[in-house]
């Protein structure tokens, strides 16, 4: 396995004169690493990736808990210019995906570009220079141009309930994981039936003496069609020509059907639907557990979950779905609202993430003197094709607003906006631009065309609630049509959607030298 390590040069003191770079990349997941890979792949070296972890991976280096899996196959949650014939099984375990993406910047060589443990403090925009001042924990930097590449699911949202931090016991959120914590033999509680804490359940289940899961609403379930490939299969994958691309497209196609249900004809979910309450009267014989874990919104409307262990793992006997609302948490018990006291020695968060006000919008100011949480609370979550804010110059967003997906694989669309990206410094370069910043004009056209589209959709009119949604009651987080319509809005730098500034040539004097 490659490990990162910090290069030699790294900024060691916020008081350090600032380092110039041309592009700043904040994050290195997958988004933040196939930045630097491809700007790499064009020959520029004035870029720097900062990541507050201390290697790559994002999602899949934090995410270590127990059953940590992806629902995307994985020949499709993989790079398409880096594809993995050594995948073990159809859907891959986090400890594979994190080997696989430190595979790929240790084999591209951008690991030196790389500042690993250090965190962004501020980016504020300095109209004088017409750069951006980035603070780090590591040092200062002075940057062209910024590449926002912190992911949606970074910043583990914790539950508001009373008591809580008297809690004498172990608490962690699912994403924060405590290796350290004893559950063998242990009373634990997992507050969530997210798609974290459907994997976490079964696999803690048959190891602790009680588990009790708290559910608020339950996730509608399909079964998972996971497998270990064959040997046979792998040796075909890494040496006929053309197979595996090829089982890519005709597992990418069959996601893209899902588009139909989900974004174009909503009460086509009802045949998912069909499937997924079948499952739940094959799987859960007792009638009131099979109410419980029954939804009542439409498939769809919320993430659609995959599992085969979820149901069975409720019914074993030390496991109970409690339904009733928490009322408050003890120094060793959790209590809900129709007075039952259940003692735990051990609370497992899996209340999910901080997505349309994650605290990394707070630490951006833009032109005009606000941060990205102000602007964002004050008219929504929005950009321009997900990559660009009015207010903000120069500055790029990666897995940004509405490019989230309920049916296949993020890979895809951060491609297609890394390919966007590149494409628009090409331009600042090729152009000798000083700033490009999206027309506000051109941002909100673009986001009420969105939300048009996102109004007929199964996650609008489906009956549920959930974190797609902002507090204006907007869905800032998916794109409601076919990924190839995203890649082909986003083939090329639309130069006409946004203002401009030339470069400055120095002044010289009559010497020639520069005044």
């Amino acid at each position: 396995m490659t490990t990162a390590t910090q290069p030699a040069g790294t900024p060691t003191s916020p008081t350090d004169r600032p380092t110039d770079v041309g592009v700043l990349v904040i994050g290195s997941g997958f988004s933040g690493l196939a930045a630097a890979i491809k700007m790499a792949e064009q020959g520029r070296t004035d870029f720097v990736v900062i990541e507050r972890g201390a290697d790559v991976g994002g999602t899949w280096r934090d995410n270590t808990y127990p059953g940590a899996a992806c629902d995307v196959p994985s020949h499709l949650y993989s790079y398409s210019f880096e594809l993995n014939p050594g995948w073990t099984r159809s859907f891959s375990q986090q400890g594979e995906i994190q080997t696989y993406l430190q595979g790929v910047a240790h084999k591209h060589g951008v690991l030196d570009r790389h500042r690993f443990s250090t965190e962004v403090t501020s980016a504020r925009w300095d109209e004088a220079t017409g750069t951006w001042d980035v603070q780090t924990t590591g040092g200062a930097y002075r940057a062209r141009v910024v590449i926002s590449a912190v992911g949606a699911l970074c910043e583990p949202r914790l539950p508001d309930i009373p008591g809580i931090e008297s809690f004498g016991g172990t608490v962690f959120h699912s994403a924060r994981w405590d290796h350290e914590a004893e559950l063998a033999g242990a009373r634990v509680a997992v507050i969530g039936t997210g798609a974290s804490a459907i994997q976490i359940v079964p696999a803690i289940a048959e190891q602790v003496e009680r588990l009790d899961v708290y559910q608020r609403t339950a996730p509608w379930l399909l079964p998972r069609n996971d497998r270990a490939y064959t040997a046979l299969e792998r040796t075909a994958f890494r040496r006929v020509p053309g197979f595996q691309r090829l089982s890519r497209a005709l597992i990418y196609g069959a996601r893209e059907l899902q588009v139909l249900a989900l974004a174009k004809h909503p009460e086509l979910t009802r045949l998912l639907q069909l499937v997924a309450a079948k499952k739940i009267r094959d799987e859960v014989a007792d009638p009131a557990l099979r109410a419980k874990v029954t939804p009542s919104w439409r498939i769809g409307c919320k993430r659609m979950l995959i599992s085969n262990a979820w149901y069975p793992a409720l019914q074993r006997p030390n496991v109970e779905l409690v339904t009733d609302p928490i009322a408050e948490i003890r120094p060793n018990a959790v209590v809900t609202a129709d007075g039952t006291v259940r003692e735990v020695d051990a609370l497992v968060v899996a209340t999910g993430f901080q997505v349309t006000d994650s605290p990394a919008y707070e630490v951006i100011t833009g032109a005009d003197g606000r941060t990205l949480a102000q602007t964002w609370r004050e008219s929504g979550m929005q950009a321009y094709k997900g990559a660009s804010v009015a207010g903000f110059p120069n500055m790029f967003f990666l897995v940004g607003p509405n490019t989230g997906l309920g049916h296949s694989s993020m890979v895809y669309m951060i491609e297609s906006q890394v390919g966007y990206v590149l494409d628009a410094l090409k331009t600042l370069d090729e152009r000798r631009l000083a700033t490009v910043e999206v027309r506000r004009e051109a941002m909100d056209t673009y986001n009420a065309e969105l939300q048009r589209k996102l109004a007929r959709t199964v996650w609008t009119t489906g009956g549920c609630g959930s974190w797609y949604l902002d507090a204006h009651g907007n869905n800032t987080t998916l794109w409601p049509d076919f990924t190839f319509a995203f890649r082909r809005a986003t083939r090329h730098f639309d130069i006409d959607a946004y203002r401009t500034s030339p470069r400055v040539a120095p002044r010289t004097t009559r010497e020639g030298a520069s005044a």
